[in-house]
């Protein structure tokens, strides 16, 4: 689709400029992508990625990154205005269609409380519409910086090829043990604070692992299964790679959470109306979000002609009418299934995605989307490379 961005669009900067600190460049990279003007911008001594996000929040441009764990990291431009939108569209399907956002609520955000990434700006969006002012939270107040995401990165590819030293390897081993025992230490600190407010509502939101670490040491305290407020909200997701944890953990969580409003919806960093998980298990869109379901290769928008008994599978794009500092139009690396009944078997109008959501590339691999190649050579060509 000609129209529509593909989700390798936001990190199609070229890695020299990235590793050589050519942040002038970075930013030229940037306006081809966003609606912004970045005359504004002082890049003055700028030391490295940290700093140059910093620089651009500074001049008013709320840029979010992605984390890169898998490689490049992605940038996305927001306005102001995008930010509070996308805090409105949260304030009415955060806990939809059980509850709603009352901003009485004790929270626990398993993650830090600062950086210029998705996972700390949907922390901040949380506090806003959730929290008891005063009764925030989070797991660790060190800066999650994109720089060190990065250097994490280029170490695993370095792993990967085997040109990593052994001076390296020892150095990394080290730090990760060091930043591990200090997130022991915050997770235990964290669970002691979250069981003296079980008997409130509160609102809890972190990775499957670090639910698990919550519920044994809970258990070894005497704290048992479904003892929380039935207005707690609790949100659990990722985070298993890596991990060893029972074949039942999801099991597990639930029973230990008991009876309380389960937060669930589908989304990502590009996308600033997340869908929310009805009752039914079908997440549904927000009228600000146009879906299109597409082929495979990301060339064909798909209709009822190639369902089968009603069911459309197919790659996930989307136009968002919710930003305006870039273009909403986004192509996705997701394979979803879209129920085109008119509809939800929860009783409500409009077509639905069910919840077996996957990625068409498996880990490891490239996602050929058909129009990427053209759209990352015009933005090469745009900024010189």
């Amino acid at each position: 689709m000609p129209l529509l961005f593909t989700h390798t669009a936001y990190k199609s900067y070229p890695q020299s400029f990235y590793d050589k600190g050519r942040w002038d460049k970075m930013l030229q990279w940037l306006s081809t992508l966003s609606s912004a003007d970045f005359s504004d911008v002082d890049l003055e001594g700028v030391v490295d990625v940290d700093d140059w996000l910093e620089r651009l929040w500074a001049a008013g441009h709320a840029v979010i990154a992605t984390s890169g764990t898998s490689g490049k990291v992605s940038f996305l431009n927001h306005t102001m205005a995008d930010r509070a939108r996308k805090t409105r569209h949260f304030k009415y399907t955060s806990g939809w269609p059980r509850t709603r956002s009352d901003g009485d609520h004790v929270m626990f955000w398993m993650g830090p409380s600062f950086g210029r990434t998705s996972a700390v700006e949907a922390f901040h969006t949380n506090a806003e519409i959730w929290a008891r002012p005063g009764e925030v939270h989070a797991l660790s107040d060190e800066p999650l910086l994109i720089s060190e995401v990065s250097r994490a990165a280029a170490f695993r590819t370095k792993m990967a090829n085997g040109t990593a030293t052994p001076h390296e390897i020892a150095e990394m081993e080290s730090a990760d043990a060091a930043k591990s025992a200090r997130m022991r230490a915050d997770l235990d600190s964290f669970t002691d604070a979250l069981l003296k407010h079980r008997d409130q509502p509160i609102f809890v939101s972190g990775l499957w692992a670090q639910h698990m670490v919550i519920l044994q040491r809970a258990h070894e305290q005497g704290v048992g299964d479904g003892e929380f407020h039935p207005e707690s909200i609790v949100s659990a997701g990722g985070g298993v790679k890596g991990v060893t944890l029972p074949a039942d953990y999801k099991e597990q969580v639930a029973r230990f959470w008991g009876d309380v409003v389960r937060n669930s919806t589908y989304g990502m960093t590009e996308l600033s109306q997340a869908l929310p998980l009805c009752d039914a298990g079908r997440y549904h869109a927000a009228p600000g979000l146009i879906v299109l379901p597409l082929d495979e290769n990301g060339e064909r928008i798909l209709g009822p002609d190639d369902a089968v008994e009603g069911l459309l599978e197919a790659r996930f794009a989307f136009l968002d009418l919710g930003v305006e500092g870039r273009w909403g139009g986004i192509i996705t690396g997701d394979k979803v299934t879209i129920d085109l009944a008119d509809r939800c078997p929860c009783g409500r109008p409009g077509k639905t995605l069910l919840d077996n959501i996957t990625r068409f590339a498996r880990a490891g691999q490239d996602d050929h989307i058909g129009c990427a190649g053209t759209i990352d050579a015009y933005i090469r060509g745009a900024v010189g490379e």
